[in-house]
């Protein structure tokens, strides 16, 4: 008889696993499965059993693109403002009476939709007739651009010569050759709005990343892609040297596989060799740092994210970081040192451009080639790529909770039949590329849009219904077209746990309930593959299991 730590009867287990889909009986041995499948096979094992009565079981969850470090910068910030108003005059307004009624502040942080501005602009000189003696700062909602009054540029030295970081796409707005105080994107951002994360000490660090390590604990998520932050790899190297502290201590169960950020062709040189120092410095067992993460484009709303045809209000296209050529260069070193790649792509122009890039390096290196690519978030895909992905062997990572969009948002800036063309991946899917699903989120809060189940609820619906675990504000008011991209809950679960180990390169160890694999597993009272669409997101796991140990 062989020995086994624990042993699962009478469950349904979906195995992610498709040599072995289903299964009612598991084994665990020294953190690993030993055995996976019916309860005949058991009679070989002995150890205390464990009937679950019928309970089920599927995989730990992998988030292939969340931010670990980007979130610190915000968690112990002072107090941020969100507001919402009918325009700009409104918006002024309420900066003015907050600012008057809270004197003496360094600097005054406030939040807005840029849709609550109906179309105009803010320069430094209204916030300067605000906020003419202490800095402010105003956060666009969707996290990828700031406004700033002048005493933050003059902090920060930034002048009308002041070169951009990335023209096109990480810079500071001009108009007539003056700097309006409008901020765009990564490289030229991010100092700004995370500049007081420098002053954080190693145990407001780590109380953060248990805060968040405690949440992964609870609704199962056993591994991650971490993506960084652009333009503050200062910062995003604390944070993981106190993961790696903490996973020394025994502390850190999650996988967290790391990267170094860079924005442009002139950084990869330098961003080469701190990501193979990365690599030899914090790799520890459970952080394992060898992908660099390039923002290839940027976001809709700025204009900055690069598309095959113009956006509709602007007839701008956009730009991308890199060329093809430039990228493949890029594949190519990546190639040479067994380190990966992974994109932020959120136009259509952007992921052609990598993924030409792809199929130059895989040209000219042959059976050699071996980097993985992955491609993010991908709001928009032309037709003409939608193959190529399978063929190339390109990840595709989707962000379901966001395939519930309110479409009078982007209707202006691509027409109606763009935008219910958005979010193609069921598409993807039966192309047979590998599709994998993450959450995106940039700050930890109370984790409600982290939650995996509310990506797998969204990417069968494309709606945030009444009976969806979302704020109230978030609801949309009907199904984001069109219904053909629906995912079926076995593909979200697929994406969620092999597709996810196989672009992280950790398929061999993680990902699917099978023999030989790390004992990451779920159980769950109801059986998720016949579980309603519609408020999916309220589903968690009564027991949660890494590496063999009960976590919750």
């Amino acid at each position: 008889m062989k020995k086994a730590d624990l042993i699962i009867k009478n469950a349904k287990i979906f195995t992610a696993d498709r040599e072995n889909p289903l299964a009612a009986a598991l084994a665990v041995k020294d953190g690993k499965f030993v055995y996976v499948g019916d309860e005949a096979g058991l009679s070989e094992y002995e150890g205390e059993v464990t009937d679950l009565g019928g309970k089920f079981i599927m995989p730990g969850i992998i988030d292939s693109h969340v931010h670990v470090s980007f979130p610190m910068g915000f968690e112990y910030l002072d107090e941020v403002e969100s507001i919402t108003c009918s325009g700009k005059q409104e918006f002024l307004d309420i900066m003015k009476d907050y600012v008057a009624g809270h004197p003496g502040l360094k600097r005054y942080r406030f939040m807005v939709d840029k849709k609550y501005l109906n179309g105009e602009d803010i320069v430094k000189e209204d916030l300067d007739a605000i906020c003419p003696n202490a800095e402010l700062q105003i956060q666009e909602a969707e996290g990828h651009s700031v406004w700033v009054n002048s005493k933050i540029l003059d902090r920060y030295h930034i002048t009308d010569d002041t070169p951009d970081p990335v023209p096109g796409i990480s810079y500071y707005v001009r108009k007539n050759g003056h700097v309006t105080g409008n901020v765009f994107e990564g490289s030229a951002e991010m100092p700004i709005i995370l500049d007081s994360a420098l002053e954080l000490t190693d145990e407001q660090i780590d109380t953060a990343l248990e805060r968040w390590i405690d949440f992964c604990k609870t609704v199962g998520v056993s591994a991650v892609f971490d993506a960084g932050i652009p333009g503050f790899n200062k910062f995003h190297e604390r944070v993981y040297q106190r993961l790696r502290a903490l996973d020394l201590e025994g502390k850190l169960p999650v996988y967290i596989d790391g990267c170094y950020v860079v924005a442009a062709m002139w950084e990869v040189e330098k961003g080469l060799e701190e990501l193979k120092r990365f690599r030899r410095e914090y790799n520890t067992e459970h952080l394992k740092v060898h992908t660099m993460k390039v923002f290839m484009d940027g976001t809709l709303k700025i204009h900055t994210a690069a598309m095959v045809e113009p956006y509709e209000d602007t007839n701008t296209t956009g730009t991308t970081a890199f060329t093809a050529q430039e990228l493949s260069e890029v594949i190519k070193k990546l190639n040479d040192e067994g380190l990966d790649l992974h994109l932020h792509t959120v136009g259509d122009a952007a992921s052609r451009v990598v993924l030409d890039a792809v199929e130059l390096a895989r040209k000219e290196l042959g059976e050699n080639y071996r980097v993985r690519v992955t491609c993010a978030h991908l709001k928009f895909q032309h037709d003409e790529d939608m193959d190529r992905f399978a063929k190339l062997g390109v990840f595709a990572n989707y962000t379901p909770s966001w395939h519930c969009e309110f479409p009078e948002e982007h209707i202006p800036l691509f027409g109606e039949k763009r935008t219910f063309n958005m979010y193609r991946c069921k598409t993807q899917w039966n192309t047979g590329a590998v599709v994998t699903w993450s959450s995106d989120p940039i700050a930890f809060v109370d984790f409600l849009i982290w939650n995996p189940y509310l990506g797998m609820e969204i990417g069968m619906t494309r709606w945030n219904t009444e009976k969806t675990r979302i704020s109230e504000f978030a609801r949309t008011p009907k199904a984001f077209p069109p219904a053909s991209e629906c995912m079926t809950i076995e593909e979200m679960i697929l994406g969620y746990t092999i597709n996810g180990a196989k672009q992280l390169g950790i398929e061999a160890k993680k990902g699917s309930v099978t023999a030989g694999k790390d004992a990451d597993f779920l159980v769950f009272e109801n059986d998720l593959l016949t579980a309603e669409h519609e408020g999916f997101s309220y589903n968690a796991p009564c027991g949660v299991y890494f590496g063999g140990k009960r976590m919750s």
